[in-house]
């Protein structure tokens, strides 16, 4: 395989997993964080950093509305839920170790 069409692939499988994840609302960033240690906004931070390492300035805010198709502060009010006190604490470990550790 040629490495233009594994990049091409790769996009693709990119933007089918984004438009899963904006159809499975019920899926918090919580549990995906917990879970598999990325969530929504690991996706759209890597996708941030990916164009500003290509010299375009890409802000946070618009990484997430890029990434989630709207503005984060709008995803947010219409799908995100409270998490208990069990679930945040687990966050705290997944976010330590998966997030923080790594951009060291």
């Amino acid at each position: 395989m040629d490495d233009q069409t594994r990049i091409e692939l790769e996009a693709a499988a990119f933007r089918r997993l984004r438009d899963h994840l904006a159809e499975r609302t019920d899926v918090q960033n919580i549990d995906m964080m917990n879970l598999a240690g990325f969530c929504r906004n690991c996706l759209s931070r890597w996708y941030q950093e990916a164009a500003n390492e290509r010299g375009i300035e890409m802000s946070k805010d618009e990484g997430r509305e890029a990434f989630y198709g709207m503005p984060y502060a709008e995803w947010r009010e219409k799908y995100q839920t409270e998490a208990s006190g069990a679930k945040k604490a687990e966050f705290d470990t997944a976010f330590r170790e998966n997030v923080t550790d790594k951009q060291g």
